[in-house]
């Protein structure tokens, strides 16, 4: 259950539901699986799946899970099928089809193979800090992170969040931590890093196990290129990767992290999840904070 990135998005004005009228707002899009007709299909469903609640609440954190099922059809099969049936076609009405027809041909063939094609789900967990106003994705992907949200806004009627944002541009930011090799005190640099030039299709310059202290990284940076990603270890409590937009990837939790959970005795799923989201939820709680700060304070413009 641990999330391994976040996308991370401030709520613009107090989360006011308890856990159980949470629940009860998502149970009207609870998951369920495509129809035979169905391209895809997302709802809710439990984050411990043993508990059936749709909602898993732990000191002011609310768990959510979203799932999204989609059925596979190759769009290499689909191609090919398609030029065999509008040929046929043509031959049969010794014409050429206009595009429209083209496009119904396609269409009814995707109709035809939906209930027979193979289907996959994929679960994305989600938590709401109502302490601190946040909403944490665990995805890389800024896409699957809205998408989730456009689902809970649609349960909740609203859902006044927006992304992150800093009055300073992290990329400026990290790029004078890298020039300098001075991050503040508690932020360690590692050794990796994607630089950009700052021009319309500038160059991209990738470095992982390398030491960004080297005089060739410098060379890059007095070019003008900029950090658009970089390596960090925060307190020596969490390691990621932190990109300009302010999202994090490649998240670890480190050994005092890990010790906390080694002491928690937790006997069941439901006592192993709880343990994880509260000492993941309160990190993140506390890293949060400390990354609006270095980059110049929230801007909620």
């Amino acid at each position: 259950m641990w999330f391994k990135n976040l996308s991370i998005f401030r709520l613009t004005e107090a989360f006011t539901l308890s856990p159980t009228e949470l629940e009860q707002k998502l149970a009207g899009m609870a998951f369920r699986h495509c129809t035979a007709h169905e391209e895809s299909a997302f709802g809710w469903t439990a984050p411990i799946s043993s508990s059936g609640q749709l909602v898993h609440s732990s000191n002011g954190f609310m768990m959510l899970c979203g799932k999204k099922e989609e059925k596979v059809l190759p769009s290499a099969v689909i191609n090919e099928m398609t030029q065999e049936k509008i040929l046929d076609a043509e031959e049969k009405q010794g014409r050429k089809l206009s595009k429209k027809e083209r496009t119904a041909v396609k269409d009814e063939l995707i109709f035809e193979l939906l209930p027979k094609a193979f289907a996959f789900s994929r679960k994305t967990y989600a938590y709401i800090d109502t302490l601190n106003g946040f909403i944490v994705v665990d995805s890389a992907s800024s896409k699957s992170s809205e998408d989730l949200l456009s689902h809970l806004r649609k349960c909740l009627g609203s859902l006044p969040a927006q992304p992150l944002n800093t009055i300073e541009k992290p990329s400026l930011i990290m790029t004078q931590w890298l020039t300098d090799q001075a991050a503040p005190a508690d932020i360690t640099i590692e050794d990796e890093c994607e630089l950009r030039s700052p021009e319309e299709a500038g160059g991209i310059i990738r470095c992982k196990r390398h030491d960004l202290a080297l005089p060739e990284i410098k060379n890059h940076l007095d070019s003008g290129k900029q950090v658009i990603k970089l390596a960090v270890n925060w307190a020596d409590r969490i390691a990621f990767i932190l990109d300009e937009s302010l999202a994090i990837k490649r998240l670890r939790f480190l050994d005092l992290v890990n010790d906390q959970l080694a002491d928690m005795n937790a006997e069941d799923e439901a006592s192993r999840f709880d343990a994880d989201f509260a000492i993941m939820s309160q990190e993140i709680a506390n890293l949060l904070p400390r990354i609006l700060e270095v980059f110049g304070g929230e801007n909620l413009a």
